[in-house]
């Protein structure tokens, strides 16, 4: 980064970083939850296992929210689970990223105080630029001192706070309008994820650390955790159960194995489809951009691709539903009933729908599919409160991703994918589909969602602006060109008149 930045920018980066490492032995102190032979152990553990000992750290991390989970349900309802959601979410924090942890915990306050004295009218604005701002220097950081690697660090726990604390803004504002009988369409869309009044700090710490998602996500709503600490979602005021309570062994195991699988699929499927070097993935040049591989039949390259980015699909696969499964295990998973006390499922936590996604016929299907609960937030928050910009949807997603180009290549691609879409969707779709997904105008859509999809996603893996285009000039900006093709020519065939009924 020092190579392509203006000296000015440079010192001033540095400058800041170095303001901000100053305050590292203060920070360090507050480390007291770990004991200090935990790390040798998982450095034995990872030198024992060829694998390093940050990936170790997190697996297991991720892991130990299986037994902590039990234990949080069999404690009682009200700030004892709280109070046990923070500790255990920050205890995770300092096991896997150490001294970092405190970034958690500074932005959750400052922005605890900025609830306190500002108005929601001012608070749905400040905190989500507090937070957004947080996670953009620890991007620029990362992005700094760490170009074009995967090292463990804070800034993908920092993702899901940043869009708690977004949210949590926003139902706080909702809660106050509505009570006042005002509030936007959007306000009343969220209806039932406003927040009448300020949680209290131990209930809000609970929420911001919350053990079985700080590492891995879902951010799912404040509403749902409240319930499910206090007893609300179960029982009703009298203390009676509020419908037949399922139980928790299928909805956290199926997900747990899911996970398992998904796992070992990465593991054996990555080391033989490589997306980047194996043996130095930050400094040597990607797999897919290489001269040899650029030599290769260009259909010999996408299969290849096409596998590669299936098998690191997977390491996110393992992580949304071994958290999906954490979730479960004392119902911050579960939906509650419905009024004639019906249970209504276990989607709170569910981010990924993988067969969904793997086979999506659309854009549309494809993004609902994939992250889920992002794209809730997205939605719920940037869409519908900028009355339906894509252009500030999409742009804000790739600012909270970071900066590098490739995120960016990737979103500013993505509006072109939906325009086509939309009209295949009005003009074509009406004439060929019969509704079924299956069906052979079904399959086509799979099949053609899944290579426009991969060959643009392969920006988003690559990160580097070089290493983009070149991926994409290789396949000869195929997939552009095959967009631009088929949103002029659509557009010249007349929209197919509606059935009357």
């Amino acid at each position: 980064m020092e190579e392509v930045l203006p000296a000015p920018v440079n010192a001033a980066i540095s400058g800041s970083i170095e303001f901000v490492y100053s305050f590292e032995p203060l920070a360090r102190k507050t480390v007291v939850l770990v004991p200090g032979f935990v790390g040798t152990m998982m450095q034995t553990i990872a030198d024992a296992v060829g694998f390093d000992v940050e990936t170790i750290s997190m697996l297991m991390g991720m892991l130990m929210c299986y037994p902590l989970g039990f234990i949080m349900k069999a404690l009682p309802y009200g700030k004892t689970k709280h109070l046990f959601s923070f500790l255990l979410g920050a205890f995770l924090l300092q096991f896997t990223i150490g001294v970092q942890w405190i970034h958690q915990l500074v932005s959750s306050l400052v922005a605890y105080v900025m609830f306190l004295i500002l108005p929601p009218e001012l608070s749905k604005i400040a905190v989500p630029v507090w937070a957004m701002l947080y996670i953009s220097a620890g991007h620029i950081h990362r992005q700094y001192i760490n170009y074009l690697g995967w090292d463990m660090d804070f800034t993908g726990a920092q993702m899901v706070l940043t869009m708690k604390l977004y949210s949590l803004a926003w139902n706080l504002y909702d809660g106050q309008a509505l009570a006042k009988g005002e509030g936007s369409r959007a306000s009343k869309k969220c209806a039932p994820f406003a927040v009448k009044e300020l949680p209290g700090i131990i209930e809000y710490l609970g929420y911001t650390f919350c053990f079985s998602s700080v590492l891995a996500g879902p951010a799912y709503e404040y509403v749902y955790y409240a319930n499910a600490c206090d007893g609300t979602l179960l029982y009703d005021s009298n203390g009676k159960p509020k419908g037949k309570i399922p139980g928790v062994a299928w909805p956290t195991l199926k997900p747990f194995l899911i996970s398992m699988v998904c796992m070992g699929i990465h593991v054996v499927g990555n080391g033989m489809f490589p997306l980047l070097d194996p043996v130095d993935p930050q400094n040597a040049t990607a797999v897919l951009v290489t001269e040899e591989f650029l030599s290769k039949p260009w259909f010999q390259r996408y299969g290849y691709q096409w596998l590669s980015l299936i098998f690191v699909r997977m390491k996110y696969y393992f992580a949304w539903k071994n958290a999906e499964g954490a979730q479960n295990i004392w119902y911050a998973g579960f939906e509650g009933f419905d009024e004639q006390g019906n249970a209504k499922g276990w989607d709170v936590s569910n981010n990924v729908d993988i067969i969904e996604f793997e086979t999506a016929p659309n854009v549309k299907t494809l993004s609902a599919s994939w992250n889920k609960k992002t794209a809730n937030w997205l939605g719920r928050y940037i869409y519908m409160r900028t009355n339906g910009s894509l252009a500030a949807t999409y742009g804000l997603s790739a600012f909270w991703h970071g900066f590098y180009p490739g995120y960016y290549l990737f979103f500013l691609s993505v509006p072109i994918l939906t325009a086509c879409e939309r009209l295949g969707r009005k003009k074509l779709t009406p004439r060929f589909g019969n509704g079924k997904k299956w069906s052979p105008w079904g399959i086509v859509c799979i099949i053609f969602t899944s290579l426009i999809a991969e060959y643009n996603v392969a920006a988003f893996q690559l990160l580097s602006l070089e290493w983009a285009l070149a991926n994409w000039k290789g396949f000869y900006f195929a997939g552009h060109i095959a967009c631009l093709v088929f949103y002029l020519a659509v557009s010249q065939i007349p929209s197919p008149k509606k059935k009357e009924e």
